[in-house]
């Protein structure tokens, strides 16, 4: 059976040994001939001569035994006592007791994500893409706002991102999302990345790119979600309260991209990890 709070301590109810009623107010509680303590009143339901009794007005707990109210008489029937088991007190933390480490389980810690749109996004100035565009699908519904990437040469775009602080500073991983022209073929994405701390230059290499690869499975205003890429090393030793460049292109020399026409890249999932609470 499960349970909200703590399991009781003496298990799930209780039955109390039948009883044989006589002219006192008092009787013993026994299970299995041994002697129960219930911890309150409150933790017994009683019933007498058909009727359920109230705690406290019609009935207390003295030990292992039961006091009623009134003396019962030797006509009177106990119907049954059930004893219901006591919850374990598990008191109040110290202060200073409870940390990053025991929040684990109540906080987000772990693998997290952030979505970078492609409105987020801006063509590199050498060999970029293109500049955001609009393709209105029907009257009235979505539009898609998408860069576009050649098919002849490699073609870059640029974002940037300030991890939280509670990102362990590792590496990422990326999916990206985008729709094709030309059905039923691929389009091969990479992704690098770069971290700069206060004073830092920006005039830095990138870290070493990875790719994806992903197949077009349709009609020209499909959506196509990439698998998640295996990790990307951020180059320049990446740590709180930096800002980290990225640069997606499409690597037309892999050998899956081969589709005859635009990639339209709708934006970028990255993946992280965090291992702190918050960002204290």
């Amino acid at each position: 059976m499960a349970y909200i709070g703590a399991q009781p301590k003496l298990g799930n109810f209780q039955a109390c040994d039948a009883i044989t009623t006589s002219a006192t107010a008092t009787f013993n509680l026994l299970v299995g001939g041994v002697a129960i303590f219930p911890q309150t009143a409150q933790h017994c339901l009683v019933s007498l001569n058909g009727v359920l009794q109230a705690p406290i007005s019609s009935y207390t707990i003295s030990g292992s035994t039961i006091v009623f109210a009134s003396a019962l008489t030797s006509a009177d029937s106990i119907d049954f006592i059930t004893i219901l088991g006591d919850t374990l007190d598990l008191g109040v933390p110290s202060d200073g007791a409870v940390g990053n480490t025991q929040l684990a389980d109540a906080v987000k810690v772990g693998k997290q994500t952030i979505w970078i749109p492609a409105q987020a996004m801006t063509p590199t100035a050498s060999n970029g893409c293109s500049t955001l565009q609009t393709v209105e699908t029907t009257s009235g519904r979505p539009d898609m706002n998408v860069l576009d990437f050649d098919k002849d040469s490699d073609e870059h775009a640029q974002f940037s991102v300030a991890f939280p602080k509670a990102w362990n500073a590792g590496t990422v991983t990326f999916q990206f999302f985008w729709s094709g022209i030309a059905a039923t073929t691929g389009v091969s994405m990479g992704l690098q990345g770069v971290a700069f701390a206060d004073n830092d230059s920006i005039d830095t290499v990138y870290g070493t790119a990875v790719v994806v690869d992903d197949d077009a499975q349709g009609a020209v205003e499909e959506l196509l979600v990439s698998a998640e890429s295996g990790t990307v090393t951020i180059a320049g030793s990446p740590g709180d309260d930096e800002l980290c460049y990225f640069r997606i292109f499409r690597d037309v020399s892999d050998s899956n991209d081969d589709m005859a026409g635009d990639c339209r890249l709708h934006g970028v999932k990255l993946f992280f990890t965090v291992d702190a609470a918050n960002d204290a």
